[in-house]
């Protein structure tokens, strides 16, 4: 199993905020807060959606299982110099995955097709645009690779958001704790599939899972779980405040409602939690046994799990959540 460009998933921002006349501090203030919620949300779905197999900070040591999001952009860019035509043809790769669709050939040769994933086609829009109006992060060689190759400087072009557009709120914080924390799990999960196939994604969550959250609350300073109502390891059970949380962001994609953190400050400390959910690579584990799970799979589950409720999952279902605890950022003048 080879997945590769997965998820070109990352989000729209506006330039530029229509607004009347500047009569007040509020209304001075409105279209920057708008736009930095754009801003913010589009980092927080590329890095969701995208960052487990195209992170910028991937070795390239045989770790890489996908290209850096700045080079899908870049490829994009040398045949779709406009706006709207850059948009439409990730739209459509996305929507029509296929080698006669792929405009970065030699990826596909070195990384396989991008496996199936369903994304909501506004979400794939906003992504696309936020990727061609924004700077988005490289690794360190990149730049170098595709002077080398293309000789064309234009390949990240784009508006850097300004400081002040993006202040670091508790909010904020907490979706990088949760992001960071899932693109390192991620990496490491998709990284034993492809190398040994599913049941290593069990062996590994079993070994590996838990040491890694660690040492992201240890680099964090923070503590990082991961919970549910139907927990595979009893140790994840969530309890009685996050079960009330886990019914809450429920209920928000049963009603097709944008899903947002919850957060509560207390005592000098946040509260924070944010809902993980199910994709079609998820099923592979947490589906159903026999339709999505194999019985090799399913064997293993059962023999490191005993007590396993994790399974029977649809995608796009909340499968249980990020549940966050650190200090309440210091705000500065």
């Amino acid at each position: 199993m080879r997945p590769a460009l997965i998820s070109i998933v990352v989000f729209l921002l506006m330039l530029s905020c229509k607004q009347g006349p500047k009569t007040s501090d509020r209304e001075v203030s409105e279209p920057i807060a708008q736009t930095a919620s754009k801003v913010e949300e589009g980092k927080r779905l590329m890095e969701n959606q995208c960052y487990l197999c195209h992170n910028p900070s991937t070795p390239e040591n045989g770790q890489r299982i996908g290209p850096p999001m700045v080079a899908v952009k870049a490829h994009y860019m040398e045949n779709h110099a406009e706006r709207e035509a850059f948009v439409d043809a990730i739209m459509a790769f996305v929507k029509l995955r296929s080698e006669d669709h792929a405009q970065m050939r030699g990826a596909v040769r070195r990384f396989g097709l991008m496996p199936a994933q369903q994304f909501p086609e506004d979400e794939v829009r906003k992504i696309a645009e936020y990727m061609y109006d924004y700077r988005i992060e490289e690794p360190d060689w990149f730049q170098a690779h595709w002077m080398d190759r293309r000789g064309d400087s234009l390949y990240n072009r784009g508006r850097t958001p300004k400081v002040s557009e993006m202040e670091v709120t508790p909010k904020e914080l907490g979706m990088r704790y949760a992001l960071e924390t899932k693109k390192v799990l991620g990496k490491n999960l998709m990284g034993a599939i492809q190398n040994k196939g599913v049941e290593a994604a069990v062996e590994f969550c079993n070994e590996r899972a838990y040491p890694l959250t660690d040492s992201m609350s240890t680099n964090f300073n923070a503590r990082i779980k991961r919970v549910s109502d139907k927990p595979r390891n009893p140790k994840n059970q969530a309890n009685a405040v996050e079960l009330a949380h886990i019914e809450t962001f429920k209920g928000q994609v049963a009603g097709g409602e944008s899903v947002e953190p919850i957060l509560r400050e207390e005592n000098g400390k946040v509260y924070f939690y944010f809902p993980i959910v199910t994709n079609t690579m998820c099923l592979n584990c947490h589906g159903t046994p026999k339709e999505n799970i194999t019985p090799k799979v399913y064997e293993s589950l059962s023999e490191l799990y005993p007590q396993d409720k994790a399974v029977g999952y649809g995608p796009d279902e909340i499968r249980g959540i990020w549940s966050i605890v650190f200090d309440t950022p210091r705000k500065t003048d």
